[in-house]
């Protein structure tokens, strides 16, 4: 039987370089590989002898798109292992920070990166050519939370005025409430783009996944929370690693995770497949006009849900905006100890899990980090491996689009992982 091999040199709009080989017998997929070639980074070393201060801004620098995602996880482990409880005006900044980070990111992520791919053009150049409206709001939303990191981290890039126990200067009111102007606009424009977004074509699958995520008793989880699962998980931060391996492949410069060997989702779908109750009525609402609910399993309707989750985080900004006072001090003081810190959020793309170790002086003698797309390298295989006759009857350069496109769902992250892409479909 002959054999056929599609390859693509480099993989646009995800952030980072992988190789992907599908190899293909008939109707049957023999293998789906995700091969990470990018670099090790070597974060977690470079973090050792380092003082427990140092973290927030070094964590950062792990990614462009995400370093608040990394700042908070390090805060908030370093604050358990030293002790810190922050003040409630402080967390709710916390709070207003992350929304920043998930609105930049996944509007980046909707409308530059993924929905490309539904109008089978090369990227957002040629979707502005088709819905030139569509792309000035995305970018108009996307500089709004970029808006936000800077108010409140100093710059829009790694900020730098996130510390442990809070940040170097509070701001003050009027800093924060001349956002809401652009934060009520960019909430009416949000449920435009998701209206826009149900009209997209998505192919019809569903896969029964394990979905992990943060679980808050009375919020829909950013900063704090349980880590649940589809299957009855429910711990604490600093249980993770007793429920959560991560494995080492040949193929791969990232390591792969999975919860008891099995292989786990996590990102937009798996929070709002297991937070769903706690979205606020805007947010709920405009899932129900987008035909999405919590008994979705398809993998490609993850840009509807993060349409839903930018509604939210605007949803949110503007409730903590407008609550906003200045708190007494802009931070809690630590007090240098020895102990261990554990701690996990929600970045952009799914949960990722800190582990500090200190000394006696605050010194870090050991780190462990795990990104969301370490987690999810697994399930993308599976979900390319699931595809296999969905591949198999489509013409070559069709299927190796259609395959892009199921990794693209992921939104991920190469560069965090290590510490797409060329495409192989053989047929064999």
């Amino acid at each position: 039987m002959s054999t056929k091999t599609i390859n693509v040199g480099y993989m646009s709009r995800v952030e980072g370089e992988a190789a992907l080989t599908i190899k293909l017998r008939g109707d049957d997929v023999v293998s789906a590989e995700l091969s990470i070639f990018e670099p090790p980074r070597l974060f977690e070393a470079m973090l050792r002898g380092r003082l427990y201060s140092e973290a927030p801004d070094m964590t950062a620098r792990i990614c462009g798109i995400c370093p608040v995602a990394y700042q908070m996880s390090s805060c908030h482990a370093m604050e358990d292992a030293l002790g810190i409880t922050i003040s409630p005006e402080i967390r709710a900044l916390r709070r207003l920070l992350y929304c920043g980070e998930w609105i930049e990111s996944h509007v980046l992520h909707m409308v530059m990166l993924h929905a490309p791919d539904f109008f089978d053009v090369p990227d957002v150049a040629g979707l502005a050519q088709l819905h030139p409206e569509r792309v000035k709001d995305a970018l108009r939303i996307k500089k709004l939370g970029n808006s936000i990191l800077r108010v409140l981290g100093g710059r829009e890039i790694h900020p730098i005025n996130v510390k442990v126990g809070g940040f170097y200067k509070a701001p003050t009111r009027e800093d924060l409430t001349s956002l809401l102007p652009e934060l009520n606009w960019a909430l009416g424009a949000a449920e435009e783009l998701l209206t826009w977004g149900q009209t997209f074509s998505y192919p019809d699958v569903a896969h029964n996944y394990l979905h992990v995520a943060l679980c808050h008793p009375n919020e829909y989880p950013l900063n704090e929370g349980k880590i649940v699962s589809s299957a009855g998980l429910s711990i604490n931060a600093s249980d993770y690693e007793q429920h959560f391996a991560e494995t080492h492949e040949e193929r791969s410069n990232a390591l792969h995770t999975t919860h008891r060997g099995q292989t786990m989702f996590c990102g937009p779908l798996a929070r709002f497949v297991l937070n769903y109750e706690k979205l606020p009525t805007r947010a709920k609402e405009a899932a129900t006009r987008a035909g999405v609910n919590p008994n979705c399993r398809n993998p490609f309707k993850s840009l509807l849900v993060r349409g839903v989750e930018t509604i939210f985080a605007l949803d949110e900004a503007i409730r903590v905006v407008e609550a906003y006072e200045p708190p007494t001090r802009a931070f809690e003081t630590a007090t240098p100890r020895a102990g261990v810190g554990c701690a996990a959020t929600e970045a952009p793309r799914g949960l990722l899990y800190h582990r500090y170790h200190l000394d006696d002086s605050g010194l870090i003698t050991d780190a462990k980090i795990v990104p969301p797309t370490s987690q999810n390298q697994r399930v993308m295989e599976e979900d390319l491996y699931r595809m296999g006759k969905m591949l198999a009857a489509l013409p070559s350069e069709t299927a190796r689009k259609r395959a892009e496109q199921a990794i693209r769902n992921y939104d991920p992250c190469i560069s965090c992982a290590t510490h797409f892409l060329d495409l192989r479909v053989e047929r064999v």
